[in-house]
């Protein structure tokens, strides 16, 4: 994973270069901010909630100048995903693995976003972002 964020992230910084408006989304398989995961204390020697792996999205976002889409409109803690041990899911002990990163351009379309749980297909839940785009 470490190899991928080296390489992907100039990718990145070149595609919102070109001026281009994205929504990169997808499981980015680690947390960035304690809020975003429920043991975020028993967690900090965990991969998905490394040091480094948080400095990759500080930089992301501080650097780089992406957003977190769904940051922007909820302050609350909310989770994507929910180990398959115990009864994780069942009482929402949980990690926000899954974002919507998008260009500040597009901030101002975010609508909505919430995380379907109404039925379960996997350790994921569908996290779904609601933007209003003018084509």
């Amino acid at each position: 994973k470490d190899d991928f964020l080296e390489k992907i992230y100039p990718h990145f910084v070149e595609l919102k270069a070109q001026g281009r408006e994205l929504i990169i989304c997808g499981d980015w398989n680690m947390c960035h901010r304690e809020i975003d995961l429920k043991n975020w204390r028993a967690n900090r020697k965990n991969s998905g909630f490394l040091p480094h792996e948080r400095a990759w999205l500080d930089k992301l976002y501080d650097e780089a100048g992406f957003v977190d889409a769904f940051r922007q409109i909820n302050t609350e803690a909310v989770y994507t995903w929910w180990s398959n041990r115990g009864q994780a899911y069942a009482n929402n002990v949980g990690w926000r693995l899954d974002y919507h990163v998008v260009t500040p351009g597009l901030i101002n379309s975010i609508r909505d976003g919430w995380v379907y749980r109404e039925e379960r297909f996997s350790d994921h839940a569908p996290f779904i972002m609601d933007y209003d785009i003018s084509l």
